[in-house]
């Protein structure tokens, strides 16, 4: 019996209006020191899959810009440190504005063992390496793995819709990434990046060896005159 799984070659923004939103359901860890990043990272290298993403702080002056303030590293392993098996995994978000790029990080970055996931990632890598030089280890971007499936579309949000048919709000994408003390909401949408990846990487994947025959479907162009906010 073979497998069926109906998908979209370019999903239309305007169905996102009424999927449910998701969001990451582990537990969040923000790094502020390098003795933390340290104790992260020892745990991040005993994992095989890892979700990856960055944040930077929006400038809103021409001619201004701002370094790479946050990384997100996500894995669905069982949080460190827990007194009960907890659900969803664990992100850590490493505040770079803080701590920079310690020696435990590049590490993780050169790792050539261990499969990082992210989306647009030449633009992610090269942000990281106007911090400090590295050699990038192993990385797979998911708009590869996407057109492999024959999607044409390449942002997370839609992604995610397409295969999961959940909705990922992107409110907080503009916030300020170097303020004092990230909001609730700020955790949250970072770590929800970084976890989608690896949720859309293991599902997307999967299809590909189970042998799902991808019905793609043309979705109408037409949009409305304008997207509401997601």
């Amino acid at each position: 019996m073979v497998n069926e799984k109906t998908i979209v070659d370019k999903y239309d923004k305007s169905n996102m209006q009424d999927l449910p939103r998701v969001l990451f359901p582990g537990r969040i860890e923000v790094i502020v020191n390098e003795r933390d990043a340290i104790w992260a990272v020892k745990f991040l290298m005993k994992q095989t899959l890892l979700g990856f993403d960055t944040e930077t702080r929006p400038s809103f002056s021409k001619g201004k810009m701002y370094k790479v303030a946050l990384l997100q590293v996500c894995c669905l392993a069982p949080a460190p440190k827990s007194s009960a098996k907890e659900e969803g995994g664990i992100c850590f978000l490493f505040r770079l504005n803080r701590i920079d790029l310690p020696d435990c990080l590049i590490k993780l970055l050169e790792d050539t063992t261990i499969t990082k996931v992210g989306l647009s990632l030449r633009d992610d890598l090269r942000a990281l390496e106007q911090r400090k030089s590295f050699k990038s280890g192993t990385f797979i971007d998911l708009q590869d793995t996407a057109k492999q499936m024959g999607i044409a579309d390449g942002s997370l949000q839609k992604l995610y819709a397409n295969i999961f048919g959940q909705r990922i709000s992107k409110g907080q994408q503009l916030s300020n990434w170097e303020a004092d003390d990230l909001s609730e909401a700020q955790k949250l949408y970072a770590a929800t990046d970084a976890w989608a990846c690896v949720m859309l990487y293991k599902e997307m994947t999967r299809m590909q060896k189970e042998g799902y025959q991808l019905e793609i479907r043309k979705e109408n162009p037409a949009k409305a005159p304008s997207d509401p906010p997601l």
